[in-house]
């Protein structure tokens, strides 16, 4: 297949990184197993590491970012997986490096791929993407750990950000009590929006709640999408046998705090991996993103773009500026 597309490239010169919009060609992508046309994808905050050279998260340059994509299978030798099928990707290799969804197309393993559930347009996947996949996964502990809404509040701290904006939103929908922790009060966002009961500053939250090695038990869970203080914060300031899941790391991959909400309250802390989570277990998820836990507000939390506002956007994400969703749309 020899066909010229468009893409975000990112290219090292002299330690610096720049993003450039190229034209490439499918004949150098990597030989596997789906060759899909890419009609959206999203901006995440690996893919603003990736684009300022994280050598954690790309090893090599050029590059093209991206570890969201949804589009048309337009090739494809893998047994159940069609011409013509819409199709999403998200996490493994993706955009990593493996050219990713800020490119017109894609070439992945057939085990990659996840087919658009019933119900649910190309643009809603990318309105979810990893992130809405890392949030369902984060509700999905909660609930399993038992925690109920006549429980109490759940925390979501990045309340502002992609997974935590969506985390809100399904909570919310649940019908649990949602307080939001975020740098960017913003009453109409978070509560007409999203359906937040509470919003607390990220100043706030810490200063009050992790100034001692026990807080009160104010929250029946949490979902952690920041790390640091923040994550200290709340672990100090669950009730008993309550659960606190993390994801991120966007204000620190260091947490500093006390054993004592552990031995003293019997609290876990679970982490979430949306990137290596095997395609049986992804099904599940997306099918009831697609139905039952498909927030109502998905549309008016998401912003879409062309290619060429990207820069601006992975700037955005990288200082912690993102709010909502941010679909990049390919025009072909």
């Amino acid at each position: 297949m020899n066909l010229t597309y468009k893409a975000l490239q990112v290219t090292e010169a002299g330690g610096q990184y720049l993003t450039n919009i190229v034209t490439l060609n499918t004949a150098d992508l990597p030989k596997a197993d789906v060759i899909i046309k890419v009609d959206y994808s999203s901006v995440n905050y690996k893919d603003a590491l990736s684009a300022s050279g994280n050598k954690g998260i790309t090893r090599s340059y050029p590059h093209v970012p991206g570890v969201d994509a949804a589009g048309t299978v337009i090739s494809s030798n893998a047994a159940g997986i069609n011409t013509g099928d819409k199709v999403l990707v998200t996490g493994f290799d993706l955009g990593m490096n493996t050219p990713g969804g800020f490119g017109q197309y894609i070439s992945v393993p057939a085990g990659w791929v996840v087919p658009l559930p019933p119900h649910m347009t190309e643009e809603e996947a990318m309105s979810l993407g990893t992130a809405g996949l890392t949030a369902a996964l984060s509700v999905q502990q909660l609930l399993l750990c038992g925690i109920r809404p006549e429980d109490g509040p759940v925390v979501v701290t990045g309340a502002g950000g992609g997974v935590g904006s969506i985390a809100i939103a399904i909570l919310s929908k649940l019908g649990y009590s949602v307080t939001a922790v975020t740098g960017k009060p913003d009453t109409k966002f978070f509560k007409d929006l999203l359906g937040a009961t509470e919003i607390i500053s990220r100043e706030q939250f810490t200063v009050q709640l992790d100034k001692k090695p026990l807080s009160s038990p104010l929250f029946a869970g949490g979902i952690d999408t920041v790390g640091g203080s923040i994550l200290s914060a709340l672990l100090k300031s669950i009730k008993y046998g309550a659960t606190v899941t993390c994801c991120g790391m966007v204000a620190s991959a260091d947490v500093n705090t006390s054993i004592f909400p552990f031995i003293l309250r019997g609290i876990k802390l679970a982490g979430i991996d949306s990137v290596e989570l095997p395609l049986h277990a992804r099904l599940p998820i997306w099918n009831k993103l697609a139905d039952e836990w498909k927030p109502l507000q998905l549309g008016q939390f998401t912003r879409i773009i062309g290619i060429e506002e990207l820069p601006e956007e992975l700037d955005r994400a990288r200082n912690g500026n993102a709010r909502g969703r941010v679909l990049v749309q390919h025009a072909h």
